[in-house]
This record gives structure tokens, sequence and C-alpha cells, in this order.
């Protein structure tokens, strides 16, 4: 209920909780990333010396530094995966730069380096960042607590040290140390990290609490319950470092195929050179038919293939604010069959706004009467409640009276003087409370109406008598209903919804959205929201999830696929997911899902033409004596097409017509 969070009892300012350090690793702290830039610089200078007829003398050295500092990595990694008995991609195109280089494909060769290079230093920022964005979920909780002994001593303990049965002291604007249960004091927590509920929570004797929620007003008791290391925070950690780690990688279609291309490569080159020299073939003529083959039989194009379509629709998303984070991921985006979308900060706006203003008959009060009341009473408040009120009345152009004596219950409710008269406004009574009053019996039963339709609602009263009732919710964004329509058409099934805010809640959004009851979960703790992404995915199914809160990391990890709201989404969320929607744009979430399928589309073709040039060109080779300078025009003829023919995705109308869906695919 509507608290005073600028005060602490006594009148002293309370403790201003300082976020937690964002740890980021640089760029350029990766010493992948190092090498990865030297490369391609080195080869942006060589390539206009070369094209400009420049003397060898000068772009030579600069592809032969490009060979040495983009392909040592790869080559010492294939290398090692050799000796231990696998034919390691990275090395098969370090051996096809070489073999280029060896019949004057210097150029060639260093493409393919400076893209495998670029390739493994993405790699590693990924995983760099993931690290960072759990190391600072770590840091929501305290380092340190106020242990209470049994006389009544305090001090001050690392919260590690915490042990069960232990009391902890929580004063207001404190972060709680450890999981456990209030055996003392009233307060209002905030706990949206692990539940994702968007209002604080009233806690009072006997209720849990969670190490890293921030207190409100009131001071806490709270007996410890759970080891640091059992903590919800440490648990969230635990199954975002499992979920990543126990993932099926998933390889772009391309990859699926090049091991064994790669194998059949290299046995075919070396059969090439092998078997005209034993039927008394000169060794150059053999070598050079040889080098051809690798030439146009080298995957340049097949890669080029794919990644420009992926690399294209990456780009157009993020102009229109979604942040793709790999061509895997884009690629994975497109093969999504069920969407599992968060409640507070995804479908909904992620804070309370005034949905119902009720006065009471009898109370001479209008509508804008009850809410200036209400606003008067609840402007001295910082509480996310008072906050709502405050705003409603201000949309609609409300001059609230000062109030003054000022003073606030946590759980309760807050009381002025505004305007000679005693406001006050809160929890209403229950008809159990046994009054026998017409308009105190109505006033409970008016709100339970609220309540029942998922609002939140508050009473005010004048001189101690109710005058009327407030209902608050969090509201749904406007484009909820039209992107649930959108990814249902995209799917084929309509999305389910996981929420840890409470069931009726759940269920009035859902029927706000055009999701189905059977297909709302509420109450779900982290783990929960894990187990039901888990359960969905073993009945065969794709699995997207969309959220945005620390409380949705772990799910986000084990979905097929996550997408974080970037504008609210905590910093642990934006690392885990796959794709960010940067400007909090809920219909973006189905465009991009429609526009790696056409990136998929654009996939196949280009592996088509690439594959039609490659056999051409090596039955030529083989069967005839194709001219090397022809076999590298068709060559880079067909490199040249396939990646023009992937930009396509690059135009505005690529993304005009992934945000129009037109049915399932």
């Amino acid at each position: 209920m509507p608290v005073d969070l600028l005060r602490r009892p006594g009148g002293t300012a309370p403790t201003v909780p300082v976020a937690p350090p964002r740890r980021r690793t640089r760029v350029f702290a990766l010493v992948e990333a190092r090498w990865a830039a030297a490369a391609l610089a080195l080869f942006l200078l060589a390539l206009p010396l070369q094209l400009a007829a420049a003397p060898a003398w000068l772009w030579g050295p600069l592809y032969v530094l490009t060979y040495l500092i983009g392909g040592w990595e790869p080559a010492r990694e294939g290398l090692r995966a050799l000796g231990a008995g696998t034919l390691d991609v990275d090395l098969l195109m370090i051996v096809a730069s070489l073999g280029a280089a060896a019949i004057g494909q210097v150029r060639d060769g260093a493409l393919l380096v400076v893209i495998f290079a670029t390739s493994g230093a993405l790699e590693a920022l990924a995983t760099a960042r993931t690290r960072d964005a759990v190391h600072s979920l770590l840091d929501l909780a305290p380092a340190t607590a106020t242990r209470v002994s049994a006389d009544g001593r305090e001090e001050t303990v690392p919260t590690a040290e915490l042990s069960l049965g232990d009391t902890v002291l929580v004063r207001p604007g404190e972060r709680v140390g450890a999981d456990g249960r209030v055996v003392a004091g009233a307060s209002d927590v905030d706990q949206a990290t692990i539940t994702g509920e968007p209002l604080p929570v009233a806690k009072g004797i006997g209720d849990e609490v969670f190490a890293g929620t921030l207190n409100g007003t009131g001071a806490l008791r709270v007996r410890v319950e759970r080891d640091a290391s059992d903590s919800v925070i440490a648990r969230i950690v635990a199954m975002v470092a499992e979920a990543s780690g126990t993932k099926a990688p998933t390889h772009l279609f391309i990859e699926k195929v090049e091991q064994r291309y790669s194998l059949g490569m290299v046995a075919a080159t070396l059969a090439v050179f092998a078997v005209p020299t034993a039927l008394g073939a000169g060794l150059a003529d053999a070598l050079t038919r040889a080098m051809t083959f690798m030439i146009v039989a080298s995957p340049c194009a097949v890669v080029l293939a794919t990644m420009p379509p992926l690399l294209s629709a990456i780009a157009t998303a993020g102009r229109h604010g979604v942040l793709v984070k790999s061509a895997v991921v884009m690629e994975r985006l497109g093969q999504v069959d069920t969407v599992a979308l968060d409640k507070t900060g995804t479908l909904t706006e992620g804070t309370p706004r005034v949905t119902a203003v009720r006065p009471l008959d009898g109370s001479g009060l209008t509508d804008d009467g009850l809410l200036t009341l209400a606003a008067a009473a609840e402007h001295p408040s910082e509480h996310p409640l008072a906050r709502a009120v405050v705003d409603a009345a201000r949309e609609r152009r409300l001059q609230p009276p000062a109030a003054e004596e000022f003073t606030s219950a946590p759980g309760v409710g807050v009381t002025a003087t505004v305007g000679g008269r005693t406001i006050a406004v809160g929890a209403p009574a229950r008809p159990s409370d046994g009054t026998d009053d017409e308009e105190d019996a109505l006033a409970p039963e008016l709100a339970g109406e609220l309540e029942d339709a998922g609002h939140t609602a508050v009473v005010v009263r004048r001189d101690g008598v109710p005058v009327g009732v407030l209902g608050l919710a969090d509201r749904p964004r406007p484009e909820a209903a039209a992107t649930v329509a959108a990814l249902a058409a995209l799917t084929g099934r309509t999305p389910i919804l996981l929420t840890g805010d409470n069931a009726r809640a759940a269920t009035r959004l859902a029927a706000e959205t055009g999701i189905a009851a059977d297909d709302v979960h509420a109450g779900l703790l982290p783990e929960d929201k894990v187990r039901a992404v888990r359960r969905l995915a073993a009945d065969g199914r794709t699995v997207l999830l969309v959220g945005d809160g620390v409380n949705d990391a772990p799910a986000l990890a084990a979905a097929h696929s996550g997408i974080a709201m970037g504008r609210v989404g905590s910093d642990l969320a934006l690392e885990t997911a796959d794709a960010v929607v940067v400007r909090d744009e809920l219909t973006a979430v189905a465009a991009v899902l429609a526009l790696s399928r056409a990136a998929h589309r654009l996939v196949v073709q280009n592996l088509v033409i690439a594959g039609t040039f490659i056999c051409a060109l090596v039955a030529w080779d083989l069967a005839g004596e194709l001219p090397l300078p022809l076999g590298v025009l068709g060559h880079e003829g067909s490199t040249v097409l396939v990646g023009l023919n992937g930009l396509r995705l690059l135009r505005d109308a690529a993304w005009h017509r992934a945000s129009r869906p037109v049915g399932p695919s």
C-alpha cells in the first residue's frame, strides 16, 4: 500500500540503495578481438594496393602478416583437434587459404582467414559478456548484513558467514542479506528481481523474503532459512550457468554440411593430385590441377551463401530497434514454433496505473473529487501506488490541495490532513471486520469486485468514513494484443503466459490480449519458469521466451531462443537473451521472427546457386582442363552473386514485409 519512501521512523532519510557496478568486458580486452582486428586492418591495407597494381613487395608482406596474425589461433586449435582425432573445420579453412596462396590466390586465402578470425572474436565476446552478467547478478546480494545475537547485540558480518537460524536486521532502504522469514517488523519489499511482481509486497511476521530484494520504509528482523549458496539469487546464477552449458549447440545450416564437405574436399584434392601423378603426369601439371580444384571447390561461396542473408537480417533488425547477437541466433529464431511471454514489463508497461475511480453513493464526491483527495494525501509518498494516483490526477489536470501531518504505515496505507479533514488511503477493510455501517460494508464489497478482476484496490476514507475506492493495475502495452495475434499466426500456436504475478492479474491480462486461459501459468519463481520451458521442449516444441527481468534470465538461457525487452530489462536478462528489443516495441518480436524465416529462404537459394557453380566447375576441372583464370573467375563470380542475393534483406521493405505476417509458416 502507499507509504513514504523518503522518511525513516524518526524523520531521518533512508539509505539510498546503490546499484551494483555493472561488469562489462571491453571488446579489445579480449586477445581474440585484438588479433581479429589486426588481421582485418592488414587485409584492408593490402587489398587496395593490390587492386591498384602496386608492386607485390608492398602488398605481399601485408597479406603474409594477415595469414600469421589471423590464422595462428585457428591453426593451433585445429592441430590440437587433429591430435585428438578430429578434423576441425577451422584447420581446413587454413589449409584452403594456404592452398590458394600456393597457386597465387593470396587475396582469397587472406579473406578466409579474416572471416574465421572475426567469428572467433565474436564468440569470445559473447562468452565474456554472459560471464559478466552472472557476476553482476551476484552483486545484487549485499556483501554484509547486520546480525542480531540472542542478547540483542548487533554486529556487521559478511553475508557468506550467516548460518541457518541467525537473525538479521534489515533497515529501511537496505537489501535483504539472506533468504529467510520475518520474525518481527513490517514493511513493503520490492522483490521484482526475483518474482517479477511490479509492486512492492507487504511483508509481516511469518512472510518469506529473498536475498537481494529491496526493503521499503519499515525495519524487519529476518531469521535465516537458507545458506548463501542455496539462496534464490544463487540458484538463479546456477541455473543460468547450467542452462547455458547444457543447451545443445545449434549450428548454422551450412555448418551441418561443412564437416562432411570439408572431409570430402581434402580427400578429393589429394586424389586429384595423386592419381594423375601415379599415371605418369607431370608433377607441376598435377599440382596445378589439384590447386585449381581446391580453389573452385573451396567453401568461400558456400560460406557467403549463408552469412550475407543472416547478417543483412541482423543489420535490418538493428536499424529497427532489435539487437540480434549473432548469425546463429538469427537462424534459430526462424525455427521457433512456441512463444512463451513474461507479463510484467513485457506484455505490460511494468508500472501501475489508476484503472478505476469509484466514489461511494452518499459521499458527495465526483470521480475527480475522489481522485483529488487521494492524490493530495499520497503526494508526499514515493511508493509506486502513490505515484500512480498522483500521476492520474495530473493527467486529469486536477490541483490537489497541500497535505499536512502526513504519516505512513508499511502494508497499511497513508494518512494526511487535507483541508482540515483527515484523509486516509489504504487497504480495504473486509466484511469480517465486524462493521455494521452500510458505507463501511459497501467499500470492501466494491474493493473485492476490483480485486477479483485483477486490480489492486485501495479505499479512500474521510474522517474515518469510506468515501470511495480506487483500482490500480499494470496496464497491457497498447500493442500487446496485436503482437499475440501476430505470433500465433507465425507459429500456428497461441503464445503462453509465464509470470510470477498472481493468478487474477495474469488471467485478466490474458483475456485482454487473446491468450487462452489454459495457457496462463502464474505465481512462478525463476526455477518454475525453467521447468515450464523444459516441459515444452520435452514435448518437441522449439521455444522462444520473451522476458525482461532477472527472474526471467534462467528461462531465457534454457529456452531454444530468448528475447529481452531492452528499456526496462535487467542486465542479466539483456546479456542472457539471444536478442534485445532496444526500443521496447513489442511488435518487433513477431517482425524479427518473420525476418529470420525470410533469411533462411535466401540461405537455401544461395546454397543452390553456390552448389551449382561448384559442381559445374569441379566437373570441368576433372573431366577436362579448366584454365586457372577461368576457374577463379567462376569461383569469384558465384561468390559475388550469392553475396548480392543475400544483401536483399538490407532494404527497409524487408522489415515492412516482416512486420505484416499473413499466416503461419
